[in-house]
């Protein structure tokens, strides 16, 4: 195996300000079908920027691209990337936004395949995306308030809603700061998840008819160079003695739910108990507002008073396999408390495969060896598991095989010697049938041509010709 590695450096001016960001591009290279390679690049590069040589790297003759029919075959990657055939370079198409391609995946990969021909073989490339500190700490509302009641004895916890940033690892949201105030003090708590959440904590009991609100500025900031921040104001409302803070039977829900389930199916039931007596006992259920809530939550509707939650809109496993719902529940004397919701999707075999012809050499020499490549077909399934799982073979009873090459390709290739003046043309159906239970299929006819070789010499129907004349002609 052969490993290369290989540095670029970028570099932007912007109002006097000098930016260098060092990119590492690796790969492992192997010379066989379905071998890969891995390449690193930065989000935010420049259209039309070099990421590598692909003939190189393949140990491609750059005068046999075109005789090999060097391509690359893509699905979501051909939005960002694309080759040039000429001289086998890999350049930026557009924009790479890590955040919009991945969100906050900790890898972050395109994918496409390389097809080279004569001799047939396919490279699967990689490429890694890494984060850049693009984005600041954003608090969604940036404004928020609290109802603490004036009874609430010191070290009185509250949880805060966290700060959100899509940046990842080192760029995301490290740290929390609250201006000076003489009642409050912020730490942070790690939950069973060990998702760490902001708390304000109360070092000095609130009087209500000495003071009635209060305003703190909550800061978060990232672990970037330079560091980002973002802001959000905390209105505290003092409010009159509420004993009991609203407690969830379970911090974490979780639930299964098959993707063809219908519209007002009830999912779970979350369920939160409060101590006190009259409004201040009474509970509404909601999901929380954030941006990642917000999507989540226009996908389920709960109902305020008992807590259940139902199917909104249709769901599809191929769109979401997960849906994570912070859920609060609410007191009549404004104490809230938080819980999530996991509901897993399950996956139903609701995708027919798709077959696509990515390569046709019609018409072919009736004298073509035994084992020449007619075709290449691509197979492909949106579902999971054995939903996924794709088998395929040739109806018709033709002189061809149908030889996988890898997970999701098949070639055809000639099976015995060819004769086109037995017969001129091929049908050939490929049918491709999953594994799901009922399985689903679909088919695709290619026709092949037989082009004529001078293989047969003339032949005189008689052996020989006799013919009489008379003597007197």
């Amino acid at each position: 195996m052969l490993r290369i590695d290989a540095m670029e450096v970028l570099m932007q001016k912007y109002k006097g300000i000098r930016w260098q960001v060092l990119t590492s591009l690796f790969f492992w290279l192997c010379h066989s079908v379905s071998s890969q390679i891995h390449y690193s690049i930065v989000e935010e590069m420049r259209k039309d920027s070099f990421i590598a040589n692909l003939a190189k790297d393949l140990e491609l003759d750059i005068n046999q691209i075109s005789s090999r029919k060097f391509r690359i075959i893509s699905r979501a990657s051909e939005k960002y990337l694309y080759v040039n055939t000429d001289n086998g370079n890999l350049y930026v198409k557009d924009r790479i936004d890590r955040e919009t391609l991945c969100g906050a995946a900790a890898t972050c990969l395109l994918t496409f395949d390389v097809v080279i021909e004569n001799p047939f073989n396919i490279v699967n490339v990689k490429i890694e995306v890494q984060d850049i500190n693009d984005n600041s700490p954003k608090f969604i509302p940036d404004t928020f308030s609290l109802e603490i009641s004036e009874s609430a004895i010191p070290k009185t916890r509250f949880t805060l809603q966290n700060a959100e940033d899509t940046d990842t690892g080192i760029n995301a949201v490290q740290t929390y700061e609250l201006s000076d105030n003489q009642y409050f003090i912020l730490t942070e708590n790690i939950n069973h998840d060990g998702i760490t959440f902001p708390e304000l904590v109360l070092e000095k009991p609130l009087d209500r008819e000495t003071q009635k609100d209060h305003e703190l500025i909550f800061t978060a900031l990232d672990g970037g160079n330079p560091v980002k921040s973002g802001t959000a104001i905390i209105r505290i409302i003092v409010a009159d003695a509420n004993d009991n803070v609203p407690l969830f039977t379970q911090q974490l829900y979780r639930a299964s739910v098959f993707e063809n389930t219908p519209i007002n199916t009830s999912v779970i039931t979350v369920n939160a108990n409060d101590s006190d007596e009259g409004i201040n006992g009474q509970i509404t259920y909601s999901f929380s507002k954030t941006s990642g809530n917000m999507h989540h939550t226009g996908m389920f509707d709960i109902h305020p008073s008992n807590g259940d939650i139902k199917i909104k809109r249709n769901l599809d496993y191929e769109t979401a396999t997960t849906y994570e719902l912070s859920v609060q529940a609410k007191d009549g004397g404004g104490f809230v408390t938080h819980c999530k919701v996991v509901i897993e999707v399950t996956d139903v075999n609701d995708n027919a495969p798709e077959l696509l012809i990515n390569s046709l050499s019609s018409p072919i020499p009736e004298d073509s060896a035994v084992g020449t490549m007619i075709a290449l077909i691509e197979v492909h399934d949106l579902d999971t598991g054995d939903n996924r799982e794709v088998d395929c073979q040739i109806l018709e009873a033709v002189p061809f095989d149908l030889i996988g090459s890898s997970v999701s390709y098949y070639r055809i290739a000639t099976r015995t010697s060819l004769d086109r003046e037995q017969q001129a043309s091929y049908n050939i159906t490929i049918v491709g049938a999953d594994r799901g239970s009922p399985p689903l299929s679909s088919r695709r006819t290619i026709k092949l041509d037989i082009s004529d070789v001078n293989d047969n010499p003339p032949i005189f129907f008689k052996t020989p010709y006799v013919a009489y004349m008379p003597e007197n002609n």
